[in-house]
């Protein structure tokens, strides 16, 4: 009876030392990633419209790539909160109701804030996760040069700074037992502005566009 006591009792310790090994709550990981923003960009509704806008008029805002940087903060092994930084530029282009790729915002360069929650899940070596979380866009600058709106006498362009929400999946792939990895990432935004361009002081359109991105990175990480 006491042997089996003793093999059942170093049977249970040595069931608890993985586990305890792969706490890490505490750790930081930061990543430096490559990353595509892809929006949409299509108008979503026309507030105001004193210049006569083609009735059937549509938009794009084109692709942009940027480097990026991730920093996550693990509460528990499984569990971690995660912001990025990073800015990225563009413009918005007619591809209906005027000549395609007319365009109409032009170098707008925009932070998109972002804080998500996400799950992480042991796989074989591999940590796939879901994310989800909150994201405010700035606008820092808005070029008021746009070909399109220029020719209608357009002075000022604005593009207004927005709430919205984010999901996430990726997967974390440990490189050695140092705290090395790549990581693969994929959000998509739900989120929009409201553009605005103006002669003078005066309000002649007001647009709502849905912006919509997908934000897909790939690139390394390391936790500690």
């Amino acid at each position: 009876m006491k042997t089996l006591l003793v093999m059942t009792s170093a049977a249970l310790a040595l069931a608890a030392t993985p586990a305890m090994a792969q706490d890490r709550a505490g750790d930081v990981q930061f990543k430096v990633l490559a990353t595509g923003v892809l929006p949409d960009g299509e108008i979503d509704q026309v507030n105001v419209d004193v210049v006569g806008l083609p009735v059937d008029l549509d938009t794009k805002a084109n692709d942009n790539f940027v480097p990026t940087i991730a920093v996550e903060y693990f509460v528990t092994d499984n569990f971690s909160i995660e912001t990025i930084a990073g800015t990225t530029q563009h413009d918005v282009d007619a591809i209906a109701g005027l000549p395609d790729g007319t365009e109409l915002v032009s170098d707008g360069l925009l932070l998109p804030a972002t804080v998500t929650a996400k799950a992480h899940f042991d796989v074989g070596g591999v940590k796939p996760y879901v994310g989800a979380g909150a994201a405010y866009f700035i606008w820092l600058d808005v070029d008021d040069t746009a070909a399109g709106t220029v020719a209608l006498g357009v002075t000022n362009t604005t593009l207004s700074d927005e709430f919205g929400f984010v999901f996430q999946a990726g997967v974390d792939v440990p490189v050695g037992d140092d705290g090395f990895g790549v990581s693969l990432d994929a959000k998509r935004y739900f989120i929009g502005t409201t553009a605005r361009w103006f002669v003078g002081e005066t309000l002649v359109i007001e647009n709502d566009h849905n912006l919509d991105p997908w934000v897909l990175s790939a690139g390394v990480s390391y936790r500690f």
